[in-house]
């Protein structure tokens, strides 16, 4: 059972001011929602938080059976029945409709119109008929581009949106009928259309396919048909002889099915496609790609009525790429780059979420509470009207987006909650009566109705039900008194608000140390992301608060996975890298102490400050972090002190703290040698050169040089991009300069430092110009020399000694200091060269 939280994602509410019973109704684009009833539409105009207004009114041409609007080219697409008979409309330029009784321009579609009748179409709503050979039974417009696809019952067909150019002032919009699929066996009760993907669905199957551009054949196109190659063909026509077969003593039922990728192609359904664009025109010659085919088979012993075994809310649901411009000229709303598709569907009782773009992946299922009966899928949530209650559920499309935008995701830098985390409810709403949804913006409307008195019916038989004839035909109302009713607008409050409530519910689980507290703070987390991805639905200054909510949430999950021990607590080190708090904030909101006054260090937080520190981040903590950061590691992991205390960060450490606990560490083994280093360099810093000596003659040169290839750090620092010779360094140039010269000769063979960051080091430490070579370069040079490197840095090692030794010659300039070693060793070493 999906997990419920009583959160208030819903806000305001307001009723739509229409004059009749809406039987039809849509919205989208700004601010646009279209209501139809019987051969009228009205128009209204919503907008935040003020009243709905009345836009204006226009009659149709026959009874509205099905709307569709789009904001690309903003057109109203209908299909509308008169006489028996069903039509194919778009209504454009309908925003210049004043009152309902001026003058419309009635138009064939590709007609042709001359320049003298432009002024007349310019301030005058025109109504382009598009003609097809059988009846439309649904349609969908592509959010991205316009185009508009139709089902009818054996094909589906696409028109183009383009605009015809009457002069350099004005442009009229039209269709073009540039392409026909014909599928078999599937009758389309709803379809779907974005960008060349499509979504077809009838009682209890589903069909995605991908139309694709194909240039390599475009020349040989001959607008004839193109079928689909169809392993599956015998196997569709023993189906067909199959459902011949039925009588009254049986039931017949296919079985259910699920194919995904290519292997939906075998599912037994003939896809053919048909040009038919213009060949001056630059159409797009398609090949189909199946990416989906699911086919239910319903349970006989709960078929009571036909509506408890079909799919309904079909839906394909685009996001956007939300990153910078590569290019410096202006995107247009039609030019929007598709980062991430998915694809919803639903029966009565349980939701389907697919992701379809790159690979089709189930991503959730939706266990209602009860029956559903429609369904609205939006980047933020799903939203589920069912007889008297309005469902609002998480979604996974903000965390599949993010991996698909930024391949960063899932790495040590940045994190995102997982696609396959478990959805919840948000709020179940009591709202009684609801019969219809749609949804555009922060908008949901709902239309309710009281029911009638309930009429006895006689009970079909589930033959008849689940019989592929028996599917089509329309449910008979019973003439009775007409019902009250209410068309409302129930606007979702802003994602921020709802991201601080779940914040603060969030709490009553952080002193629990539960996954509860992890999963409510990535709903929120996820919430956030999708609102940010959504751009073109932020008002100006949202986006900041958003992008301050965001950082927010990554600090309150990297806080949930530093202080609770789960196999994910390597979390906390991308969510604090996110969430821009420095390492002293995060020590500082750090919960160290459990309810019985002992203290733990969970590995999560260890985890980041140990990554933290190994990053010569430019952040020096002050003397009491240091040492709780000791004290910590101490505790938790002491193999790392010595690592730890040689951090940029941990420059301010009490010398007298550190040596206090590295005392106390096991010095057996191999790691004995980096803590006597480690010590010597916390002598060094206290001035006690004493012990400073004693440490550093305990082990023989050699295994000091090992000691400094495993912590560099001891040597050689960054800051702000910049060499940083640490205080043993400079000592040791003095006072045994060869193990210096050594110990960076052993880093450079370990890959530890790169050839110019060790001439940077020598250059630094001896404090000379870039121009002035010193003496211990030189004698670093001359032991690469010895030690024998690669052909190419070898080329350049001797133009280097060649350069300075005739330098120093041509100069009469001695070295700074006294070379480490002489002719002879030199000799001995390009004699083995």
């Amino acid at each position: 059972m999906v997990q419920l939280y009583n959160l208030h994602p819903f806000g305001s509410q307001q009723v739509v001011p229409c004059k009749l019973e809406p039987e039809r109704f849509c919205g989208g684009g700004r601010d646009a929602l279209f209501v139809a009833a019987g051969c009228k539409v009205e128009a209204f105009a919503v907008t935040g938080q003020e009243l709905c207004q009345p836009r204006c009114a226009f009659s149709t041409l026959g009874r509205v059976l099905c709307l569709a609007y789009s904001e690309a080219g903003d057109y109203l697409a209908a299909i509308e029945e008169k006489n028996k008979a069903t039509f194919l409309r778009a209504y454009v330029n309908w925003r210049s409709k004043r009152t309902e009784n001026c003058r419309v321009c009635i138009r064939m579609v590709g007609h042709n119109v001359e320049a003298p009748f432009s002024d007349t179409y310019k301030d005058q709503m025109s109504i382009i008929e598009i003609p097809l050979s059988e009846a439309p039974l649904c349609i969908s417009c592509c959010p991205v581009k316009g185009d508009l696809l139709v089902g009818c019952t054996n094909k589906l067909v696409l028109f183009s949106l383009k605009y015809q150019i009457i002069n350099e002032e004005f442009s009229m919009l039209d269709f073009e009928r540039s392409l026909i699929i014909h599928i078999d066996n599937i009758i389309p009760v709803e379809i779907s259309f974005c960008v060349g993907y499509v979504a077809l669905m009838s009682d209890l199957e589903v069909l995605i396919l991908k139309l694709e551009s194909d240039p390599k054949n475009g020349e040989s196109v001959n607008h004839q048909p193109h079928k689909t190659d169809n392993p599956m063909k015998q196997t569709e026509g023993v189906r067909h002889e199959t459902l011949q077969l039925e009588s009254d003593d049986f039931v017949i039922c296919q079985k259910p099915m699920e194919l995904l990728g290519e292997k939906s192609s075998q599912s037994g359904v003939s896809v053919t496609l048909e040009s038919t664009g213009l060949a001056d025109e630059k159409t797009k010659y398609y090949h189909v790609q199946h990416l989906l085919y699911k086919r239910f088979a319903p349970d006989i012993s709960f078929c009571v009525f036909s509506d408890d075994v079909k799919l309904h809310s079909l839906q394909l649901l685009p996001i956007y790429q939300t990153g910078s411009l590569t290019s410096g000229r202006k995107k247009l709303s039609q030019e929007k780059e598709l980062l991430s598709l998915f694809c919803f569907f639903s029966l009565p009782h349980v939701g389907y979420l697919y992701m379809v773009v790159k690979s089709v992946e189930l991503m959730s299922v939706y266990q209602y509470p009860e029956k559903s009966q429609q369904a609205v899928l939006t980047p933020q949530f799903l939203h589920v009207i069912a007889s008297n209650n309005l469902q609002c559920f998480t979604v996974r499309c903000s965390a599949a987006a993010a991996r698909e935008e930024d391949p960063y995701v899932d790495t040590t830098l940045k994190a995102c909650p997982p696609v396959s985390m478990d959805v919840c409810a948000l709020r179940i709403q009591l709202f009684i009566g609801l019969k219809s949804i749609c949804h555009f913006k922060n908008h949901l409307i709902l239309l309710t109705k009281a029911d009638p008195e309930a009429i006895p019916e006689r009970r079909e038989s589930p033959k008849r039900l689940l019989s592929r004839k028996g599917t089509s035909g329309k449910l008979k109302t019973p003439p009775v008194a007409e019902a009250g009713w209410n068309l409302y607008i129930v606007d979702t409050i802003s994602p921020v608000q709802l991201y601080k409530e779940m914040v603060d519910y969030s709490n009553t689980y952080k002193t629990a140390k539960t996954q509860s507290c992890i999963h409510l703070l990535s709903e929120a987390h996820l919430l956030v992301r999708a609102a940010l991805m959504d751009a073109n639905q932020l008002e100006p200054g949202e986006k900041a608060e958003l992008l301050e909510a965001f950082k927010e949430s990554c600090g309150h999950l990297g806080d949930c996975y530093s202080r609770l021990d789960t196999q994910h607590s390597h979390l906390a080190l991308p969510y604090y890298k996110m969430s821009g708090l420095s390492m002293a904030e995060v020590l500082t909101r750090a919960d160290w102490v459990l309810e019985d006054g002992s203290q733990k260090y969970e590995r999560g937080l260890i985890f980041y400050i140990n990554h933290s520190l190994y990053e010569n981040l430019d952040e020096e903590l002050s003397e009491e972090l240091a040492a709780k950061v000791v004290q910590m590691f101490h505790v938790a992991e002491p193999k790392q002190l010595p690592h730890i205390l040689c951090s940029p960060s941990m420059k301010n450490i009490n010398p007298l703290t550190a040596m206090s606990y590295l005392s106390k560490l096991d010095t057996s083994g191999f790691s004995s040698i980096l803590v006597t280093l480690t010590k010597a360099a916390m002598a060094l810093k206290m001035g006690d050169l004493d012990m400073h000596r004693n440490e550093m003659k305990s082990h023989p040169e050699m295994k000091l040089v090992c000691g400094f290839i495993l912590e560099p750090r001891l040597l050689i620092q960054q800051r702000k991009g910049q060499i940083v010779p640490t205080e043993l360094a400079a000592h040791l140039k003095d006072t045994q300069p060869g193990l210096l010269v050594a110990s960076v000769l052993g880093l450079q063979k370990n890959n530890k430092i790169g050839i110019e960051e060790a001439d940077s080091f020598f250059k630094v430490l001896c404090g000379k110009d870039e121009d002035i070579i010193p003496q211990l370069l030189v004698d670093l040079w001359e032991a690469q020399l010895v030690a024998g490197l690669p052909d190419v840095v070898l080329q350049e090692l001797f133009f280097k000694l060649t350069s300075q030794y005739i330098w120093r010659l041509s100069k009469r300039q001695p070295p700074d200091t006294i070379p480490l070693r002489t002719s002879e060793d030199l000799e001995s070493g390009y004699l083995t060269l």
